[in-house]
């Protein structure tokens, strides 16, 4: 089966968790930018973790299915409809083959997702099937999604046991600011202790220059000292926040670069990003430190959460069609 793009929206493309490994090449990891809101699309529609989804910002697709399906619909509210009715957000979602599903503007948040059962059948590229816009690689011929693509979706999965029990809790991103936890280093050492103190004691905002690469910020500017802003050039962690000399923040995210001679004050904590790229242009955030210790353990929270609502999907697959759809999964993954 496969799926029509009536609309492409603004800036849709195919993403997963990510091309791991592949930093010292020169190449971007790439991935969802809400990778919890992309996590959970995929466990409602009982995918493999890495299956690709589509990703979508500020103005979602239209979308025409030529068969029968399941989808789930995560991240920023984009006020969806199917057949010009509206359906909900995060909830297991039976498709029939000619429906026309429609994302608009998002209401709160940037970042949108649609899982597929059964993912979309793109070829992985050095492991990933996201894609990379800046190096013409992976998802859909390297490239953002255009108005007429058409997207095979893997599996051949038109239905799934108990659609209503596949739901979970719509996230509020709307706020007037976000709390934003961080991890200071590794360069915290080339600001003075009025910088340090700005940092974590001020508002930043979103500016207009935001993509999937990073989110510059504008706010007090934060002071180094007789070290400079400067360093040697070094690896960039998905979330390092930069600092320049002109003291203002610039966060780092899924598409960054490689390598940056720029210090890093901080990075945000994995737990803590998906909440920030789902602030727009004008809204405000608050950066708090946390120990390494805090870090991993809100990982961990995050992690047994997921499996959770595995184990809650996984329970609700009995009898023959979870066997059915077991195998189909299987063999599409090659695992026998």
């Amino acid at each position: 089966m496969s799926i029509i793009f009536v609309n492409s929206g603004v800036l849709t493309t195919v993403q997963d968790r990510g091309r791991m490994g592949h930093q010292r090449y020169g190449f971007h990891v790439s991935g969802a930018m809400d990778k919890r809101a992309y996590e959970i699309a995929n466990v409602l529609v009982d995918n493999f973790e890495q299956e690709a989804v589509i990703e979508f910002a500020v103005m979602g697709p239209t979308i025409k299915f030529t068969e029968d399906s399941v989808v789930a619909i995560t991240g920023a509210d984009f006020q969806p409809t199917l057949n010009d009715a509206p359906v909900p957000m995060y909830h297991a979602i039976q498709i029939h083959k000619g429906d026309v599903l429609k994302l608009g503007f998002s209401k709160d948040g940037v970042w949108g997702y649609v899982g597929f059962a059964g993912g979309i059948d793109v070829p992985p590229v050095m492991g990933s099937r996201s894609t990379d816009i800046k190096s013409e690689l992976g998802g859909y011929q390297g490239r953002k999604i255009a108005n007429g693509d058409e997207l095979p979706i893997g599996g051949n999965i038109p239905t799934l046991l108990h659609l209503e029990k596949r739901v979970y809790d719509k996230p509020v991103y709307a706020s007037p600011v976000s709390k934003i936890r961080v991890v200071l280093g590794p360069q915290d050492d080339y600001f003075t202790m009025g910088g340090l103190s700005t940092f974590l004691g001020s508002e930043y905002e979103v500016t207009n220059q935001c993509d999937r690469m990073g989110y510059r910020l504008s706010g007090e500017t934060i002071a180094h000292n007789e070290n400079g802003a400067d360093i040697i050039s070094d690896g960039i962690a998905y979330g390092s926040i930069q600092v320049p000399s002109q003291g203002q923040p610039i966060v780092l995210l899924s598409d960054r670069q490689t390598t940056g001679g720029y210090t890093k004050i901080a990075t945000v904590i994995g737990r803590d990003i998906p909440k920030f790229v789902q602030r727009k242009p004008g809204e405000k955030v608050v950066f708090e430190a946390v120990s390494v210790e805090e870090a991993q353990r809100l990982y961990i929270e995050e992690f047994n959460e997921f499996q959770a609502l595995r184990d809650k999907i996984k329970g609700i697959n009995t009898g023959f069609a979870a066997l059915k759809l077991f195998f189909k999964k299987t063999f599409k993954m090659g695992g026998y």
